[in-house]
């Protein structure tokens, strides 16, 4: 059978990248019962001191929807604190709370020491290559990319399958 892709599967790559990495950090997140989302939002708010809802779903590729809970639940065990922008009551910022802080406290010299040992490993070069090459990825996202026009999407009643919208099976790459 013919390949019929010449492009490897960037995005699944990248996925299992993501696993691989996330693999040695884990045991540190579940030691301190954090989720992989908890931490994300922990870091960003220690980078960032405080930042509105929407700011730390982008920086943290959480969807708005599940962003409430999170933060909910957050603030109930004492890791951030929400406080209403007196100029305007509809905006919120997010800042950690003393627990949160004290925690990241703690965690922070197992992550370094953690990053570290990834760089004894794979070699620190690796590691900042690697880094820079997703930054410029990133970056170059702001580059605006033509995209392939897509066919009709068959009707129900002529094959019994319809594709979701924009995409014909609902699989990217």
């Amino acid at each position: 059978m013919a390949k019929r892709f010449t492009h490897r599967n960037l995005p699944q790559q990248l996925l299992h990248a993501r696993d691989a990495l996330m693999g040695h950090f884990r045991p540190i997140l579940n030691h301190y019962g954090l989720t992989e989302q908890q931490w994300r939002i922990l870091r960003a708010l220690d980078e960032h001191a405080q930042l509105e809802p929407r700011e730390i779903c982008a920086l943290c590729q959480i969807l708005s929807s599940s962003m409430a809970g999170i933060l909910a639940r957050m603030e109930e065990i004492g890791l951030v604190q929400r406080v209403r922008v007196e100029a305007d009551q509809r905006r919120v910022l997010v800042s950690l709370a003393p627990k949160g802080d004290a925690l990241i406290d703690d965690m922070a010299p197992l992550i370094e020491l953690q990053y570290r040992y990834l760089e004894q490993a794979f070699g620190k070069q690796a590691l900042e290559s690697l880094s820079a090459a997703l930054e410029g990825f990133i970056a170059a996202q702001a580059k605006p990319v033509q995209r392939v026009a897509l066919p009709p999407v068959a009707s129900p009643a002529s094959d019994g399958v319809q594709a979701p919208s924009g995409s014909r099976m609902g699989i990217v790459g």
